[in-house]
């Protein structure tokens, strides 16, 4: 038995399947980790180890419990649909409205067994909620009493106003403080050998670089803040704006920019366990021309390149990104971001959407220990020989097949990494100011950096966490203002 299978089996699942049947299927269930008091106890790996875990069954017969439970959310959406809307007969079948949108949707109940033209029914061919609306349509024609439809409150989540009115009050002078102690962490390459002057320190330059991002201002109307910034001793000489300019658009510095994307996520390390995997475009100030063939002209739209990144789905830090042109796929970089992640954080569960469906990125989530909850494409189980995948592929699309209702709680999770492609835009803006294709990238990382200070932040006045990078000039919550 190959080693990611006794993953599979013996530590995440344990599953016996018989074609439509699953009779057993279990996981490690593992509560999160208590929030580290502080940074250093956030490196610490005794923090995860305890970790109070429990076995619990997810599926324990597929004819039994779970298929009740399915069949009762369908049927009291059924019966909500007949109450509210109330389907009407056309001829032999009836049209259904959508319960959310203004959708109709046609079921023929004469049939063997019973159909509908909506999504649910195409998937998995079984009795959806828009044919519990029908059967419970006919059963009030018939003078029949309905009982009363069960009200579905969707989940609030209170926000912690007092914390997060002082972390946004207090961001700006923390973001400084912080982003001083990342960029001390970079070190200064070593100068090509030959006459001119002296380079500007790198730390400089990325401080620079990322107060620019931070303002979302242009270079010259940043000045101000550069300069302030030296005064108050976090540039340890004058950076003028051209001067970021010309270093934004050198390749050497991505790599550095990500390290500390990297090291900015590190106190945030015995938070998440649960991540998510998205991509997403920022537009240039370039364009490409298409021919719009249905109008026989030619558009002009803004490029743009694309960022993938993995971010934990309580706090929506990024642990690992990476940036492609903008037709680049999606499934590629799953490995090298979650191999990236792996290396600093305790992975429990990975969710991503069909762009991802891959045998070997499911592979590479069990090696690391995470379980994948990656959805199957259309068709994927009537390619041909899908066997040759082997046993693991066969019981990782049975619990996606047959336990849908389980894996979509685990799996909305991915959202997250829709809400945090929505912080970045939203606070920094989706455009990107650079001219030529390096600066863009460059650009792109320095948003995410900008981010994950500003998730700190917030994780320090509602988590109780502290940031401390290099052990020195301390960054710790008090009362009085800064």
């Amino acid at each position: 038995m190959s080693e990611q299978l006794k993953l599979f089996t013996n530590d995440l699942f344990s599953c016996s399947c018989e074609e439509h049947k699953v009779q057993y299927f279990q996981q490690v269930k593992a509560k999160a980790p208590p929030v580290a008091s502080t940074t250093g106890e956030a490196h610490q790996p005794n923090v995860i180890a305890h970790v109070e875990a429990e076995s619990t069954p997810i599926v324990r017969n597929l004819e039994g419990e779970i298929k009740v439970r399915t069949m009762n959310t369908r049927e009291s959406k059924g019966l909500a649909i007949a109450a509210d809307v109330k389907p009407h007969r056309d001829t032999n079948v009836w049209i259904v409205p959508s319960q959310t949108g203004s959708k109709t949707y046609t079921v023929d109940l004469k049939a063997e067994p019973p159909t509908c033209t909506c999504p649910d029914y195409a998937d998995h061919r079984r009795e959806c909620k828009h044919i519990f609306a029908a059967q419970y349509a006919v059963r009030r024609e018939g003078g029949e009493t309905l009982p009363v439809a069960q009200k579905i409150v969707r989940p609030t989540y209170p926000q912690q106003w007092h914390e997060y009115n002082l972390s946004q009050t207090r961001e700006k002078a923390y973001f400084q403080s912080l982003l001083y102690e990342l960029c001390t962490l970079a070190e200064q390459p070593e100068k090509a050998q030959g006459r001119g002057r002296p380079a500007a320190p790198f730390c400089d330059l990325i401080y620079a670089s990322c107060i620019k991002v931070y303002g979302c201002l242009s270079g010259r109307r940043n000045q101000t803040d550069l300069d302030a910034a030296y005064t108050r001793g976090f540039l340890s000489r004058s950076i003028r704006y051209n001067t970021v300019f010309k270093y934004l658009e050198l390749e050497s510095f991505t790599p550095y920019i990500q390290q500390l994307i990297t090291e900015s996520s590190l106190p945030l390390k015995a938070v998440e366990v649960d991540f998510a995997l998205d991509s997403s475009g920022f537009s240039t100030c370039h364009y490409v021309r298409w021919f719009d063939v249905k109008h026989g002209g030619k558009e002009d739209w803004h490029d743009w390149i694309k960022l993938h990144l993995m971010t934990g789905v309580k706090t929506n830090i990024v642990t690992s990104v990476e940036v492609s042109r903008r037709y680049a796929n999606d499934s590629p970089y799953f490995k090298p971001l979650i191999e990236r992640t792996a290396q600093n954080f305790q992975l429990r569960e990975v969710s991503a959407d069909k762009g991802y469906d891959s045998f070997n990125n499911r592979r590479s989530t069990l090696i690391k220990g995470a379980i994948p909850y990656i959805p199957f494409r259309e068709g994927e189980k009537n390619k041909p020989n899908p066997g040759n995948k082997g046993e693991l592929w066969r019981r990782m699309y049975h619990f996606y097949k047959y336990n849908g209702e389980e894996f979509n709680a685990h799996y909305h999770k991915r959202s997250n990494a829709e809400s945090t492609f929505q912080m970045i835009k939203a606070r920094f803006g989706e455009r990107l100011r650079g001219k030529t294709e390096r600066a863009q990238i460059n650009e792109a990382l320095i948003k995410v950096l900008c981010h994950n200070i500003c998730v700190v932040i917030q994780s320090m006045h509602e988590l109780g966490i502290e940031a401390n990078f290099i052990g020195k000039n301390e960054v710790c919550l008090q009362n009085e203002g800064i």
